[in-house]
This record gives structure tokens, C-alpha cells and sequence, in this order.
């Protein structure tokens, strides 16, 4: 697993990455990391994109889905094929989250061997953004931001929807479990690896928001929680 991770994902970042801190980002690492980081989700936006569509869908669909749960409550064969009728005929994938973390995790664990280890083999000039702090130390003013970013996209992800119940209060939950996360992990690591789940996170949040304006409405009828 880590010699296909160094061969095929972390060795082609580090190439892109001295491309573009020799010829794009006027010799600044943190310009580097934030036009890598653009790159990289741009070129996987259409799994990202579907994802986090498919999610948002999932929320708003969570009423129908307890409907489904207590009324096939005694009978999990036919819950089971309710709730797939129900996402088939919304066209969504209920495991797309799993999809996206199998995607980010070979993803992160290069970039975490990039900004700590092969980061070295560049000649850089000066390991900072803007001149304004270190990229190879912890920065908290860096976690911190990028920790907000992940309560808003949380929030944004999740929707304005009063669910009541334990699925409510998971939700309240989840808004902040996920910056909780951040800060354990982030504060540990250089600000590098920082930088890049800020500027990450903030394209999730702009996504974010885009999708909750073309997704107004979901139209469902009495049959979709027939079975």
C-alpha cells in the first residue's frame, strides 16, 4: 500500500507541487499548497461533487427514511428493499461517503509524506506563506480557521431541517464533532498539511452552498414510502 501510495499518488504531487512553486507561485510554498490543493479537487470534483450531492439529498430525505424504519420496523428484509426503492428513485448512492473517504485517505496520506518528508528534496527559497509563518511548524491561528470552515460546511451540509429525536441530536452532534477532529489532528501536524485542509475545506463549504441552492426542493409522493 505505501509503495503504490509513493509511486503513483505522493511522487506525482511532489512533481506538480515543484512545478508549480518553480514556475506559478512566485517561489511561495503556501501559494504552492493552495494551487495544489485547487488542482487536486478540481480534478476529482465530479466524485466530490456527487458525494456531497448525494448527501444533501440524504438529509432532506431523513423524514421519509424514519417513516420507512418505523413502518417496516419488525420486517428488515423489507425496510432494507423500501429504502433502496426510495434511493433509486432519488438516483442517490447511500455508501457515496464511504466512496469519498476511500478516495481522501490514500490522498492524505501522500500529502502528509509530502509536507513532512519528500518536502525536503525542493529547494525552496523559504518554507512560508506570504512570508508570514513557518509551513514545516504547527500554527494555530491555521487550525483554528480551518476548524470554523469545517462547522460551517457541517452546518451547511446538514440543512436548515428541525429533525427531532436521536437524529437530531446527531446532527447537532456531528456539527461539532468534525472541527473537534480538526484541531486534534491539525494541531499536531506542520501548518502545511493545515493550509492545504483550510483551502480544501473551503472549496467543500463553496460546493457546499451551491448545491443546497440548485437542490430547492425534493418532490416526493405518496409511493415513495409505499412498499
Amino acid at each position: 500500500m505505501k509503495l503504490f501510495i509513493d509511486t503513483y499518488i505522493s511522487s506525482p504531487l511532489l512533481g506538480v507541487l515543484i512545478f508549480i512553486y518553480n514556475n506559478l507561485a512566485f517561489h511561495d510554498l503556501g501559494l504552492s499548497i493552495i494551487m495544489l490543493t485547487v488542482a487536486i479537487r478540481i480534478v476529482l470534483l465530479p466524485f466530490f461533487y456527487k458525494g456531497a450531492k448525494d448527501q444533501t439529498i440524504m438529509q432532506k430525505l431523513q423524514p421519509f427514511i424514519k417513516q420507512i424504519q418505523e413502518k417496516h420496523k419488525n420486517d428488515k428484509g423489507k425496510q432494507a428493499e423500501a429504502l433502496m426503492e426510495l434511493y433509486k428513485k432519488h438516483k442517490i448512492n447511500p455508501f457515496s461517503s464511504m466512496l469519498l473517504l476511500i478516495i481522501q485517505l490514500p490522498i492524505f496520506i501522500a500529502l502528509f509524506d509530502l509536507f513532512t518528508n519528500q518536502i525536503k528534496k525542493i529547494n525552496l527559497v523559504s518554507p512560508t506563506f506570504l512570508g508570514l509563518f513557518d509551513l514545516t511548524t504547527k500554527n494555530w491561528t491555521v487550525v483554528v480557521l480551518a476548524a470554523i470552515l469545517q462547522y460551517f460546511q457541517t452546518k451547511s451540509m446538514l440543512g436548515k431541517q428541525n429533525i427531532s429525536g436521536a437524529a437530531g441530536q446527531m446532527q447537532k452532534v456531528m456539527a461539532f464533532v468534525g472541527p473537534l477532529i480538526t484541531i486534534l489532528i491539525l494541531g499536531n501536524l506542520p501548518s502545511a498539511i493545515g493550509l492545504y485542509w483550510l483551502v480544501f475545506t473551503a472549496f467543500s463549504f463553496v460546493q457546499q452552498v451551491y448545491i443546497n441552492k440548485s437542490i430547492t426542493s425534493i418532490n416526493i409522493d405518496s409511493e415513495a414510502t409505499k412498499s
